[in-house]
């Protein structure tokens, strides 16, 4: 079967300050092979990945939501498949320094800012231009911010590009440019069901990695290193079931060898993450209202609070460089 670009129109927004009603476009990106993804312009999201099983039967393997309206709806809607950013996680008290100038971005989690703010990169609809070359298939989507949006400073030029080839390989390169030095920090947020339906507890999860941030009760970076996790629940270092663990961690990857294996004994489905990121953020949809535990984000990025972290790996971009950030999902089933 050949491979194939399909493109349709979802509906409009309703638009909100900063963007008027735009029209929302869908693009599947189809190998033939087996592999296909669609991806909607709104919060460049990730609203399927159709994978076949060990049987040959395609199945959806994230979590999606019935419509526009669904999306947009906050309540409603964890981030569910979105492009996150300008930064992605925390950052704590909702406030940074750079270069001696304390910037104060939105709270939208308490005291708090997360994911980019009430009006991040997941609530506008992005430019989307899809090409092919060979049998890979892409899609870039881009999105332009102003100096001062959310607070952070720096017009920002961000892109994501899709990618999908017939050997079963779904890769998602972020790049961005600034006029004025800032923070930036990218990752997807898609709730992964290998099962296609259901809980994740049957799953089994492997994750390269020996230690964990340490949060307060508002999932805050305590001081300190990164906890030493080796032989306790949330060592993962080989396949072990998810089962009821309660899971919103963000652990340092040990090495960019790979990041994370994800396998659904039932279907066969086995999904395996590589990233040149320093950490993987984990969270078992244990407070997803109405879906409980029904999907795994597995979002590989920055570390949570890094802005205000000297320890933590920088997250600082400047003008004239460009900031990268590539992770490959390959799936197979057996």
């Amino acid at each position: 079967m050949a491979a194939t670009i399909r493109r349709e129109r979802v509906g409009t927004t309703v638009g909100h300050r900063g963007q008027g009603p735009t029209d929302v476009d869908a693009y599947t990106l189809d190998t033939g092979a087996g592999l296909a993804v669609v991806v909607w312009t709104y919060g460049a999201q990730l609203v399927e990945v159709l994978v076949p099983d060990r049987e040959g039967r395609t199945g959806n393997v994230v979590v999606r939501l019935p419509d526009l309206e669904g999306y947009e709806n906050r309540a409603a809607n964890p981030y569910v498949g979105s492009t996150v950013g300008r930064y992605c996680r925390c950052v704590a008290g909702g406030r940074f320094r750079l270069d001696g100038v304390e910037y104060h971005l939105d709270r939208n989690d308490g005291d708090h800012h997360i994911h980019g703010g009430d009006l991040g990169f997941d609530r506008y609809v992005w430019e989307a231009e899809a090409e092919r070359s060979g049998e890979v298939l892409s899609l870039r989507l881009r999105l332009e911010r102003p100096d001062g949006d959310q607070g952070y400073p720096g017009a920002l030029s961000a892109e994501v590009l899709y990618q999908v080839s017939p050997e079963g390989t779904l890769t998602l390169a972020y790049t961005a440019t600034t006029t004025a030095s800032t923070i930036v920090g990218f990752t997807n947020h898609a709730y992964w069901n290998l099962a296609g339906a259901g809980r994740i507890d049957g799953h089994l999860l492997a994750l390269n990695s020996t230690r964990a941030v340490v949060f307060d009760d508002q999932l805050i970076p305590l001081p300190g290193p990164p906890a030493d996790i080796t032989g306790g629940p949330l060592d993962h270092r080989g396949l072990k079931p998810v089962g009821g663990l309660r899971l919103d961690n963000c652990f340092v990857l040990d090495d960019p060898d790979w990041a994370a294996r994800l396998h659904d004994p039932a279907s066969g489905r086995t999904m395996r993450v590589v990233t040149d990121q320093p950490a993987v953020g984990v969270y078992s949809a244990d407070g997803f209202a109405g879906r409980r535990r029904s999907g795994i984000c597995l979002e590989t990025g920055p570390l949570p609070d890094a802005p205000n972290r000297d320890d933590y790996s920088p997250v600082r971009l400047d003008p004239g460089e460009t900031y990268r950030h590539r992770t490959v999902h390959h799936f197979s089933a057996h």
